[in-house]
């Protein structure tokens, strides 16, 4: 039970499987992007819809980082609520935030749909459920405050929530119609497939091994290759790699881990999430659930499996699934595999300037929809020369003190509660 790549079910299941080739040469561009995720391959394909040369490298395969081993859930907003948004941002700067964010599933349902990416898209919705009756109180808080900004958002008391889950571990959930499900790795190799139908250039196995500002723009080293841009997208997240020449912006790295059952026989695969909705809980070392469309149910929760730890996290995950289905007591998890998320103090994603060019990060866990509408934002700002329509203002710096330490106490804090609720 490995936690790389390779053991992901994401990458076990992706049924888009373009093939790039390393980057040998020069190349000169209009813009350059350096990562293959959502940010960066939805910024190549907008900007290769504009009529811009692009040239996309990412130093291993596409969606070998976040966007290829996420829940897989597209949703509607940020961990944060609105009015704690507003409170960051201010009210005109938050409130448009969060209507962006609102349109955000329907932008990558749309792109699936209008580039036929096979990524098993189930747009049914998703279910914040309360993990007890304390965790009502946090759902009927976003309730509010998701409806006030006319969010069609339903909440749900314990006996629908527990019928829409199949489970009677949930004491009531926040339904949003507007989010749902895809194939994480699927999507984002889709992505990188129509923005190369749509004219980019896209390159794997081709790290940045150097970044250099120019009076031109820029002018980016790779192991076999050079790329001369005008405009730079930095695109690599909770993945970013030493560049010299770059420093990257400081985040918190907090890791997620997930495993998979075999698909399941046909009448217990009819007892669970009989919408197809995706599900996450309120406890604060959270946990998701989720169906594929071979019927595996997909579970996860916070903490890495490549520490001391590991054999606790998983030993935490079989419990939670049998509390949560004991019909699936008995049902054997595979396909250990887990992922690194880009946090920053505030939980609110970033633009950096660079001059001539912009790095983002922080999604803090809201990496689909944000990912897909912040690259297609910073493709269009730059090409266009128009900042205004970037989700959030770019910053000048940005910096966390001691975001080793921060990793560390969310790493610590997930291995001791799973190693008590195993005693």
């Amino acid at each position: 039970m490995t936690s790389d790549l390779a053991s992901c079910l994401w990458h076990q299941t992706c049924q888009e499987t373009p093939a790039f080739p390393e980057l040998t040469g020069e190349a000169t561009v209009d813009l350059a992007v350096i990562g293959g995720g959502y940010t960066g391959c939805s910024a190549a394909l907008r900007a290769a819809e504009l009529g811009a040369s692009v040239q996309l490298i990412e130093a291993a395969e596409i969606g070998s980082g976040g966007s290829g081993r996420n829940v897989g859930l597209v949703n509607a907003g940020l961990w944060l609520p609105p009015e704690d948004i507003n409170a960051h941002l201010g009210a005109d700067a938050g409130n448009r935030l969060s209507a962006l964010l609102a349109g955000a599933p329907a932008l990558v349902f749309s792109r699936i749909e209008q580039h036929r990416i096979n990524c098993e898209p189930v747009p049914g919705g998703t279910l914040h459920c309360a993990h007890a009756p304390s965790g009502m109180k946090d759902l009927r808080r976003r309730h509010a405050q998701l409806r006030a900004i006319g969010a069609p958002v339903e909440l749900l008391d314990s006996a629908e929530a527990q019928a829409r889950v199949g489970s009677q571990a949930v004491h009531g959930a926040l339904f949003d119609p507007r989010a749902g499900t895809i194939q994480p790795m699927a999507y984002a190799r889709g992505l990188a497939r129509s923005a190369a139908e749509a004219g980019a250039q896209i390159a794997c196995n081709t790290p940045a091994t150097g970044l250099t500002r120019t009076a031109e723009g820029w002018r980016i080293s790779t192991p076999r290759g050079e790329i001369r841009a005008r405009q730079l997208i930095m695109a690599t997240n909770a993945y970013a790699r030493a560049i010299p020449g770059y420093d990257a912006p400081q985040l918190i790295p907090v890791h997620y881990f997930q495993a998979a059952t075999d698909p399941l026989p046909d009448e217990l695969r009819a007892q669970i999430l009989p919408g197809g909705e995706g599900c996450w809980d309120t406890a604060l070392v959270m946990s998701s659930w989720r169906l594929d469309m071979a019927g595996r149910l997909i579970i996860g929760g916070m903490g890495a499996l490549d520490h001391f730890g590991s054999a606790l996290h998983r030993s935490w995950l079989a419990r939670k699934l049998a509390d949560l289905f004991p019909n699936l007591r008995d049902i054997p998890l595979r396909s250990y595999w887990h992922g690194r998320i880009a946090m920053t103090t505030e939980h609110l994603p970033k633009i950096l300037d660079l001059g001539s060019g912009y790095a983002c990060f922080g999604y803090s866990g809201r990496g689909i929809g944000p990912g897909t509408l912040f690259g297609n934002a910073m493709a269009e700002a730059l090409l266009n020369g128009d900042p205004s329509v970037l989700p959030v203002s770019p910053i000048q710096d940005h910096a966390i003190p001691c975001a080793g330490l921060r990793s560390l106490y969310y790493e610590t804090g997930a291995t001791l509660t799973h190693m008590v609720s195993n005693r």
